[in-house]
């Protein structure tokens, strides 16, 4: 909730002991959290049901144990999807692609779980705030920081997103699951993250040396274009629809429909 890092865990069924094993899972590769949100799934509240029967002969409440440990247990109430949107808008950016992705491809648990977990990569490097003031520093925040210390990345590959399925192997077809999601997920972020400023009013204008995301076409998975800008060029009406923007390759000048500004950190909330 803290940091908006994404993590996918792939189960075999929606019972409390296959949730019970995804938790045990999570937390020998995440840690232990403070505290667990959830909805009022049958799997859930059957897991915690079963916890506190198990726990019950020598405690008093799977709660207590649980503050014991340092663990808060909090249920949303029913039929209130709203109290967690934060999380439901993560589920749904996953769900949406991914079934339009997958269609009706076969694949095995492994190739499933493989991809769900490139998916999670995906979504934990996208840009949140700029790392530092600094002007030459052209990094952006991400989840991934708060996962590993540095941004998420990915071996390069060949571009398989126009090629047929018949033409390619089973592990060529799981990379370009991967990139076909990469290109639709990347493309909703990018339009949800930049402002919708009118030609007409200086309202919005971004300012120099601010951190900024740039629209590119066919980039791979977890390459983000980042750049500061150095310069903006007004027109006839003192409105300003050019910048030239200073990246790690060297300075391009793109229209602000193409500029994506990254929230700064007083604006976050």
């Amino acid at each position: 909730m803290a940091t908006k890092s994404i993590h996918l865990e792939l189960v075999g069924d929606l019972t409390s002991n296959t949730f019970i094993l995804a938790l045990r899972r999570f937390m020998s590769r995440r840690g232990k959290p403070l505290n667990i949100y959830s909805d009022n799934g049958t799997s859930f509240v059957g897991a915690y049901n079963d916890i506190s029967k198990f726990i019950g002969t020598c405690c008093n409440s799977l709660s207590e144990v649980m503050a014991n440990e340092g663990i808060n247990f909090h249920f949303i109430p029913p039929y209130s999807p709203h109290f967690a949107g934060l999380a439901e808008a993560g589920v749904k950016c996953i769900k949406y692609h991914l079934v339009r992705v997958l269609g009706n491809c076969n694949v095995t648990y492994e190739e499933l779980n493989t991809t769900l977990i490139q998916i999670e990569a995906i979504l934990n490097s996208r840009p949140l705030t700029p790392l530092s003031t600094n002007p030459e520093d052209l990094l952006p925040l991400t989840p991934g920081h708060f996962l590993i210390g540095r941004p998420l990345t990915s071996l390069p590959t060949p571009d398989y997103k126009d090629h047929s399925v018949s033409s390619l192997t089973r592990f060529q077809r799981i990379e370009q699951l991967r990139q076909h999601f990469w290109a639709r997920w990347s493309k909703e972020y990018i339009s949800e993250l930049q402002l919708r400023m009118k030609w007409r009013s200086c309202k919005g204008s971004l300012k120099l040396n601010s951190l900024v995301l740039l629209k590119e076409e066919n980039s791979p998975p977890l390459k983000w274009k980042m750049g500061r800008i150095v310069a903006v060029h007004p027109g006839s009406d003192g409105v300003s629809r050019v910048a030239d923007i200073k990246t790690s390759t060297g300075i391009v000048r793109r229209s602000f429909s193409k500029i994506c500004p990254l929230p700064e950190p007083e604006e976050s909330g």
